[in-house]
């Protein structure tokens, strides 16, 4: 997630992976596993584990590292458990929770279960743990939810940003999203951002953040520490510093 004024990284989006033999499969290869609650919980205990550790090493580093966005499935909500699994991982690395996001896309904030996925959520953010609400616009939430289940972030998906003219139904939906998250006190984050002329639309509309190819496709470890670096931005430098100082105290 950058900037888009200043393109510095804001935060980062966790992208599961599986590698066999020297072949990396993306998340979408294996997706149908990930309906079985079982593989769900797993492999969120197990990137949630992965996570916790690079974000020590980044702020002992130094690195004034923000968040990052971690997928969360409906599995994972309904069953109660990954507040804790959450908290033990990130304790464990001594990273304070603040550092995290808990992305639920639309389907999982209004499927199945739906009752379970909003109680959860609302434990999880009166521990202070911010989630998002990813892919916004093509489930079949309604900004009425927002009144009962809030969120502290929403992605404003990549539809309605390859769309983008300025005079195009997109560019309305998007302006009137910016403005009532606004009032709302929710930050927006457009989806998908590819090009400089959707940048700029976007910064123009009042979209401060943005993820997508212009700024960086998908990146190992290694790779994100160099553009973390590089271009992290440094007006929370003193919260990590801090973070990491009293996790060493520890």
């Amino acid at each position: 997630m950058f900037r888009l004024d200043t393109r510095e990284v804001v935060g980062l989006e966790a992208l599961c992976r599986m590698r066999i033999g020297n072949a990396v499969v993306s998340a979408a290869s294996f997706h149908e596993a990930t309906t079985d609650a079982h593989v769900a919980t797993a492999l969120t205990a197990r990137m949630l584990a992965l996570v916790a550790a690079d974000l020590r090493v980044w702020l002992d580093m130094g690195i004034p590292f923000q968040h990052v966005g971690i997928n969360v499935s409906s599995a994972d909500l309904s069953g109660g458990a990954i507040e804790r699994v959450l908290t033990s991982a990130f304790e464990r690395e001594g990273v304070s929770l603040e550092h995290v996001i808990l992305e639920v896309t639309e389907t999982v904030y209004m499927g199945d279960g739906d009752q379970a996925v909003q109680t959860a959520i609302r434990a999880l953010r009166d521990r202070g743990i911010r989630v998002a609400l990813d892919d916004f616009g093509t489930g079949f939430a309604s900004l009425t939810h927002l009144l009962t289940v809030p969120v502290d972030v929403i992605k404003i998906d990549k539809t309605f940003i390859d769309h983008l003219t300025p005079e195009s139904v997109s560019m309305t939906i998007v302006e009137g999203l910016i403005r009532i998250a606004e009032r709302m006190n929710i930050r927006i984050v457009a989806e998908g951002v590819e090009s400089e002329e959707q940048a700029a639309m976007l910064q123009a509309a009042g979209c401060v953040l943005g993820q997508g190819f212009l700024y960086a496709p998908a990146l190992d470890r290694r790779k994100i520490t160099a553009l973390l670096l590089d271009r992290a931005q440094y007006a929370t430098a003193s919260n990590a510093t801090t973070t990491a100082a009293a996790a060493r105290r520890r």
